[in-house]
């Protein structure tokens, strides 16, 4: 039987240095096992990553965001790559997290070291698929990822 798993200080400042360590700049640390229905995690978060503009298709595939730590910039688009709206997410702030519903493009910033988020949406975890990917952003790894990443900061200046 699995025992309670407190999101606390303990748990941020390790997600913080994970995250500074991966070459990805991000730490997923999972409070729910593969298998279970309803997928929960803690993501540490620094400002290199890059979290490319994506959507989850499935009808089932809502997610929820919520910084715990620090402070991110979210980026909702249209079909064609336009923003719609744009939001700091901040721990303490105006504005602590999003509701997303699937089809929504949405790109994430990190605004502020050591940032730490919570992710909750339904399992099984799959990658993002064909269709998912914003075809106007390059993908992570491409050439274009820093110019693209820089101007994806910049919305937030």
């Amino acid at each position: 039987m699995r025992q309670p798993a407190f999101l606390d200080q303990s748990l941020f400042v390790g997600l913080a240095q994970k995250a500074a360590e991966s070459p990805r700049g991000r730490q997923h640390h999972n409070f729910h096992q593969m298998e279970e229905p309803c997928h929960r995690m803690a993501v540490g978060l620094q400002p290199a990553t890059y979290i490319p503009p994506h959507r989850h298709l499935s009808d089932d595939k809502a997610e929820v965001l919520i910084v715990l730590k620090g402070r991110l910039g979210l980026l909702i688009f249209d079909d064609l790559g336009q923003v719609t709206d744009k939001r700091v997410l901040q721990a303490g702030g105006e504005c602590l997290g999003v509701d997303l519903v699937p089809g929504t493009y949405h790109g994430l910033v990190v605004l502020e070291a050591d940032s730490v988020m919570f992710e909750c949406k339904a399992g099984p975890c799959r990658p993002v698929g064909e269709g998912e990917h914003a075809h106007w952003a390059p993908r992570e790894g491409e050439a274009a990822v820093a110019e693209y990443h820089a101007w994806m900061r910049a919305q937030f200046d």
